[in-house]
């Protein structure tokens, strides 16, 4: 059993199934899975919803559909400033091009949480400015949905034998196929990790303070200070990026760093809440 657990990466084939020169993968699937959870979940949600609703269900396809677009370009982006500047600046339509040596057609790959997250909240703002919504109650309406897509996301990573952790001699650590890991080397499945961290706990952390009177009206920075601290101590365990390796003090990742910047944000979002709370009383 425990021979089977730590060889499982080695069993899956990242690719589902091939028809010429398209490949369907389990990361592209991943993202289906989690877009298709975030839309049932929060439509349940505003159909349970008493009183005035925030919004149409039509106006809630649109912030989700232009919100998703805006998380993929975002997210593109925020890979190239983020973590590959130098390879974009020499090779500035590669990391565009959907397509591998063999004109197989593999997607867009390199996506940056942070640069997503970013895209998504900048394209789901213009989307309410135009329908007249209030921006900050629909993004704490909609943000605690976003643990259950980002789950997906997350086991797409593992299926796809990518964003892998560091070398471990915990029986917990799996063999990963990949051409910058060394072969027999342990290491913590990471992507797991996440999933169970990011996914799960912080979903579990946001309905809690659903039911808490203050909190439940500021999910969205409650979600930045607790997504921030759990992938920041979940990347203790994860493999850095090998074209960076650790960018301050020797042991801070970029990672970590951008997450150290939501948890600060977040504090401020809500420091300044309080405080014209407190203004108004």
């Amino acid at each position: 059993m425990l021979d089977f657990w730590q060889n499982l990466p080695l069993y899956i084939d990242p690719t589902i199934f091939t028809i010429g020169n398209f490949s369907f993968r389990w990361y592209s699937l991943g993202y289906i899975l989690a877009f298709t959870t975030i839309y049932f979940f929060l439509k349940h949600r505003l159909q349970k919803q008493s009183g005035p609703k925030l919004f149409t269900l039509n106006q809630l396809e649109n912030i989700l559909l232009f919100s998703f677009l805006g998380a993929l370009i975002g997210g593109k982006l925020g890979y190239i400033i983020f973590y590959d500047w130098q390879n974009f600046t020499t090779h500035p339509l590669q990391l565009f091009w959907p397509f591998d040596n063999n004109n197989t057609f593999i997607g867009i790959y390199g996506m940056s949480f942070h640069g997503g997250l970013i895209g998504a909240l900048l394209s789901g703002w213009l989307t309410c400015k135009k329908y007249k919504l209030n921006f900050r109650r629909i993004t704490n309406f909609i943000i605690l949905a976003f643990p259950l897509g980002y789950f997906w996301g997350r086991l797409g990573n593992f299926m796809n034998n990518e964003l892998y952790g560091r070398i471990t001699e915990s029986k917990i650590g799996m063999y990963f196929t990949s051409s910058d890991v060394k072969l027999n080397t342990l290491r913590h499945p990471s992507q797991l990790y996440e999933a169970l961290g990011e996914g799960i706990l912080l979903f579990i952390i946001l309905k809690y303070f659903t039911k808490k009177k203050f909190w439940k009206y500021n999910l969205f920075p409650l979600f930045l200070i607790f997504y921030g601290l759990i992938r920041f101590i979940i990347e203790f365990f994860r493999q850095p990026d090998t074209h960076l390796g650790f960018i301050s003090l020797n042991w801070l990742t970029m990672g970590q760093i951008l997450c150290f910047i939501m948890i600060i944000s977040g504090i401020i979002i809500l420091w300044i809440k309080n405080k014209n709370l407190h203004t108004k009383i």
